[in-house]
């Protein structure tokens, strides 16, 4: 079974092989770019003299005559095309018999160079010329934020065994062969991804290059399209994500989480049918509403106020569709949010934020200005300021981080650093001054109700029913002689009148 199968693979790639015959006979193969100058190289500087030159075509398996110059150095066939001719006229004296042509896509094929001394033929080089198509979608220049589809053919295919793609700098790119093309792709283009591409073609066969490079400048809008909106917030904070028209009969919101550039990630948060009276929503809607006035959802006219969380940045699309046209808005957002981290010796300030690739830069700035901050960068997307404790008035007040967008757009937020209170450390809170207090809090507590008990029972005793504020006769304490301490000068102290209001009537004594 196994050998049966190897023999068709066998017989499989052989027929392939044959169904090119012919054409495996080439002494060299040149690539071109479709509409770009190319030379088909054929030079010999041992043919000089009395020498005749014909150029030709194969097409259908039949040769055709492109161009051909006499020993008397005038041309006795013209060109097929208006571009093609030699490069050297006096190829008779250099033996230069190359040809230059403009391409397009039906002019590749087997060209031959057939060099003759009076009908004599003395040399014949084949060469296999493939046409190489590039594509780019969108057409320059290209909104940023949309996704560039960088696309490359080459005819005849069997010409190239595989075509590659390099991003500005030499960076490799992943691409994918569908049935006619090599795709690469660059998501969410910014003006960074700018530049001159590289398209690599790898020619099967004999050859004199072993890759051919050609260069594709793709150049981005340096003006953000107003349907695309590059921003930043603070955390907990409400922002607004408008969407595209005045109104429409059907909308739908998407999101592609922070830092991520996987299309695959994409997630649908709302979406609503004015018509169908169908609504769709997930649970990020907890943290994402409707707007009120002046938009309507009823009507057809959405807004979203969205107070998001940190990993609530990212890209958010709202596509609206009225009868047959469809309109989106892309919001790029970046959160920001500040954090505090203590330990025995330091003060950490954290400043974190996500969506990175539209931030520019991240600092702490002190409100004194003229004192510089050290920032350290440990991981993407946070920054850390560290101060010293304790904390004195020298390092105390408002510290602030400042994010900053490749658009220009800045965002802050602050966080104040307060001196600690006194005998209260700023890092450690401890219970021990409370328990302290309350200690010493239970003898003086214990001491008044004793007294207060004491005192009651002896009124009791004496059946003495009258307010305490107007005793008369010495008084054995304070609580006796009201009248005395109201007329005595200020001491510095505050008395209660009490009345008893029953018996054991204690804590009512003490609401006064």
């Amino acid at each position: 079974m196994e050998s049966g199968f190897f023999t068709i693979l066998l017989v499989s790639t052989f027929e392939v092989y044959s169904a090119h015959s012919g054409i495996t006979d080439w002494e060299d193969v040149m690539v071109a770019r479709e509409g770009m100058p190319t030379t088909l190289v054929c030079t010999d500087t041992t043919m000089r003299g009395a020498v005749a030159i014909n150029w030709m075509v194969k097409s259908l398996d039949e040769w055709k005559l492109v161009l051909s110059a006499s020993e008397s150095k005038k041309f006795s066939g013209g060109a097929s095309k208006a571009s093609m001719r030699l490069t050297d006229p006096n190829f008779q004296d250099t033996g230069v018999f190359s040809l230059f042509l403009v391409p397009r896509m039906e002019d590749s094929g087997l060209y031959s160079c057939l060099i003759k001394q009076q009908e004599r033929k003395l040399k014949e080089k084949i060469i296999l010329l493939a046409i190489l198509t590039v594509t780019i979608v969108p057409a320059a220049p290209i909104p940023q934020l949309s996704t560039v589809r960088l696309a490359a053919s080459v005819n005849p295919g069997y010409a190239a065994t595989k075509i590659t793609w390099a991003a500005p700098g030499g960076i490799y790119m992943k691409s994918k062969k569908t049935n006619t093309d090599t795709v690469a792709k660059v998501p969410l283009v910014q003006n960074k991804d700018g530049g001159a591409y590289v398209c690599m073609v790898h020619p099967w066969g004999n050859s004199s290059n072993t890759v051919f490079a050609f260069h594709v400048d793709v150049t981005v809008d340096g003006e953000t399209d107003l349907r695309d909106i590059s921003t930043a917030t603070q955390a907990q904070t409400p922002f607004p994500l408008t969407c595209p028209g005045d109104q429409g009969d059907y909308v739908r919101l998407h999101w592609l989480p922070p830092d991520s550039r996987r299309h695959s990630d994409i997630k649908l948060l709302y979406q609503n049918d004015s018509w169908g009276g169908s609504t769709f929503v997930t649970n990020h809607s907890k943290r994402l509403q409707l707007a009120g006035p002046p938009y309507n959802a009823e009507a057809g006219s959405f807004s979203f106020l969205l107070t998001p969380e940190l990993k609530d940045g990212g890209l958010y699309i709202c596509e609206v569709f009225l009868n047959d046209i469809a309109f989106s808005r892309r919001t790029t957002l970046s959160v920001l949010t500040v954090k505090t981290r203590h330990s025995s010796s330091k003060l950490e300030l954290w400043c974190l934020y996500s969506e990175r690739s539209q931030v520019h830069s991240a600092r702490w700035k002190y409100q004194n200005e003229s004192r510089h901050l050290h920032s350290l960068s440990i991981n993407p997307g946070r920054i850390a300021t560290i101060l010293p404790l304790p904390i004195t008035s020298d390092t105390a007040g408002n510290y602030t981080c400042t994010l900053q967008l490749n658009n220009g757009r800045t965002v802050y937020a602050t966080q104040a650093v307060t001196l600690p209170l006194e005998g209260v450390s700023v890092t450690t809170p401890s219970l021990l001054p409370s328990l302290s207090a309350l200690l010493l809090l239970v003898p003086l507590v214990a001491a008044a109700v004793s007294v207060l008990l004491w005192r009651q029972k002896h009124i009791s005793d004496r059946g003495i029913e009258q307010s305490m504020s107007v005793h008369s006769g010495e008084a054995e304490n304070i609580y006796e002689n009201p009248e005395d301490i109201r007329q005595a000068p200020p001491q510095g102290s505050i008395y209660m009148d009490l009345k008893p209001r029953g018996e054991n009537d204690v804590y009512k004594e003490l609401e006064r």
